[in-house]
Order: structure tokens, then C-alpha cells, then sequence
């Protein structure tokens, strides 16, 4: 098995570092170096992560977060590392599988693929949003695995890469090929929203494939609130459209494009109907009809199944359709989204 560098940027996660990096030490395969990326932290996620077995590199001056503090970890560490290594990045409030990095390493042996991604449950808690997220990401973990692990994004919650493709997408940076990223010749571009959605847009761009094994799974926090989630999302999804608008329409791009148009179509679906059945409630139209009562038969067999990984505990009570509620939720962030990279507001994270 090739060597395997594994980065944890850390930001005040003093509550889950030890977690994430015994259970890196846990693996199957295990990492040769376990490094948590420590950046502006004003708790003891530094001296925790030392206890627990990690190094620790800390950031200088950094005001780019997440990609800011892993491009100057990078940038130490790209020198000395193989042509033959890997680097997993993992999120320091997650937990991979034990057999994750065997997989991924396994599947990277095939020489066609830049870089693989995880699948993700949701943590336990966080109420109802807590449950809603949890089904979600089951829906999400059973739409990977019926494509064979074919993806969209490989997520920044796990990803392992090639260092020779980390070295490609620095040199191309610096001439143009890709977005300049902060100038310097960074990993990850430092002027966006979403670092690994346009990661992979830029493995893409190099002709690389991306893929999410079956055996890559891992638990990942989900959001404790509605605002905390209202937040996330919001970031997603203008992320997502601004790296398309970064990149333009090409060969890569254009499924990304057709599911923002399709997103966008479903926020005005669902405006168009809530704006229907509050008329026809006002005057007094409504009644059932046969069709609309197939329809959401069919709507309550998808809700079922597609949360079937979860078991019959969480199965039936999909059929009440209270799920209805989170749908609406995302179709407003998503049409929150939409304006505000319309309008381009000022952007916060």
C-alpha cells in the first residue's frame, strides 16, 4: 500500500479532534502521518490533537479558512512527499469507516482517477433538522451507490488525492489552465464558496475522473439548527453556481449547469403551487382529484424506499410526508441563493 499523508483542518474543533484522529490510527490501512491543520483556533484543539497522537501544523496569518490553511499546509509538505503518495483531507468533525482509506486506496490504483470522495451519514442529535439531515444523506449515500459510486463532487468532508494530480493542479494554476486560485499556485482556490466543488471541477478539467467507492463511507455533524442549516446550504448552492459561472460551459461543466437550471425550475414550480393552493384555498375551490391522489401515492412510495438504508423505523413514518417541510425549506434557500448571486451581495462565511 502506498503512503498515505492524512490532513484534518481544524478550526476550534477541540470537541471532535481526538475522535477523528483515533479513529485515522483505527484504519485498516492506516495513515504513515496524521496532521491536523490548526487554524486561528482560541480552544485547545492544538494540545488535544497532540495528545491524541497527531501533529499539528499551525497556520500563519491566515484569512481564507479552510482552503487558506490547507494551501499553506500543502505547500510545506508537497516538496518531500512521492510522486506515489496519497493525501487524504478530512473534516475534523468526521469519522471515516475502518476500511476507508483501503478502499480508496484500492480504487486509486486504477490510474484513471484523480482523486475518490466519501459517502456520509449524518451524527446522532440536533432534534427534528438532526433527522431530516440524516435522511437526506441516507437518499444521497443510496444514489451513489445505484450509480456505482459515479459523483458530482468529491466532498471536502473526505477525499483522498493523488499528489502528482495535487501537483498538476498547482502548476496549472500558475499558468492559467485553471482559475489562479490565491496566485500562488494553491491547491485549493481561496476566492470561492465551495473549495471542493471547483477542486473538481478543475480534476475534471485535467482530464481526470473523480469517483465515491461503496467502501468510502464515513459519519459527518450535521447542523444543529434551521439557521445553522439555512446557513450551509445557502454557501452550497451559491457556491455551486458561482463555480459554474467561474468555469463557463464546457464538456465538464454542463451537467453542473443542467442541475442549476433544474433547481431553478423546481423553485418556481414550487412557488407557482403554493401560490395555487393558497387561491384556490381563498376561494374556496379546493377539491380531490383522482390524479393528484396517484400523484401523491407515488410520492409516498419514493419517500419509503429511497430511506429504506435507515430501516422500517424511519421507512414508515416517511410516508406522513412531513418531509414536505424540509423540501420547502431547501427550495427557499435555493431561491436565496439564486438572488443573492444575481444581485451579487456580498458574500459571508
Amino acid at each position: 500500500m502506498v503512503e498515505i499523508i492524512a490532513l484534518l483542518p481544524a478550526h476550534n474543533e477541540a470537541a471532535g479532534i481526538r475522535r477523528a484522529v483515533e479513529n485515522l490510527k483505527s484504519q485498516t490501512v492506516p495513515p504513515a502521518r496524521i496532521i491536523a491543520v490548526v487554524d486561528n483556533c482560541t480552544d485547545d484543539t492544538a494540545a488535544i490533537a497532540l495528545d491524541a497522537g497527531a501533529e499539528v501544523f499551525e497556520t500563519v496569518g491566515n484569512v481564507h479558512k479552510k482552503a487558506g490553511a490547507l494551501n499553506q499546509a500543502l505547500e510545506v509538505l508537497l516538496p518531500a512527499l512521492s510522486d506515489e503518495a496519497l493525501v487524504l483531507v478530512q473534516d475534523a468533525d468526521s469519522a471515516l469507516d475502518r476500511p476507508f482509506l483501503e478502499n480508496a486506496g484500492r480504487t486509486l490504483d486504477d490510474q484513471r482517477y484523480g482523486a475518490v470522495g466519501g459517502t456520509f451519514r449524518g451524527s446522532g442529535g440536533a432534534g427534528f433538522v438532526g433527522h431530516l439531515q440524516r435522511n437526506e444523506y441516507a437518499r444521497y449515500a443510496r444514489d451513489v451507490r445505484r450509480l456505482k459510486g459515479k459523483c458530482l463532487v468529491v466532498t471536502g468532508t473526505a477525499a483522498v488525492l493523488r499528489v502528482t494530480t495535487i501537483r498538476e493542479i498547482s502548476a496549472a494554476r500558475m499558468t492559467g489552465t485553471l482559475p489562479p486560485g490565491d496566485g500562488r499556485g494553491g491547491v485549493y482556490d481561496t476566492s470561492v464558496l465551495t473549495e471542493d466543488n471547483e477542486l473538481t471541477f478543475a480534476i475534471r478539467h485535467l482530464g481526470h475522473s473523480v469517483l465515491s467507492p461503496v467502501g468510502c463511507t464515513l459519519e459527518t455533524e450535521v447542523m444543529t439548527s434551521w439557521r445553522e442549516l439555512s446557513a450551509q446550504r445557502l454557501r452550497w448552492k451559491r457556491g455551486a453556481l458561482e463555480n459554474c459561472f467561474q468555469y463557463g460551459m464546457t464538456r465538464i461543466t454542463w451537467p453542473y449547469w443542467g442541475r442549476q437550471v433544474l433547481s431553478l425550475f423546481g423553485v418556481l414550480v414550487t412557488a407557482i403551487y403554493l401560490a395555487a393552493i393558497a387561491y384556490a384555498a381563498v376561494t374556496h375551490q379546493l377539491t380531490v382529484q383522482p390524479l393528484w391522489l396517484a400523484v401523491t401515492g407515488i410520492f409516498i412510495m419514493e419517500r419509503l424506499v429511497t430511506v429504506s438504508d435507515r430501516g422500517w423505523k424511519y421507512m414508515l413514518p416517511a410516508a406522513l410526508l412531513y418531509e414536505l417541510v424540509y423540501d420547502m425549506f431547501l427550495q427557499i434557500v435555493h431561491a436565496r441563493a439564486f438572488t443573492a448571486a444575481l444581485l451579487r451581495h456580498q458574500r459571508r462565511w
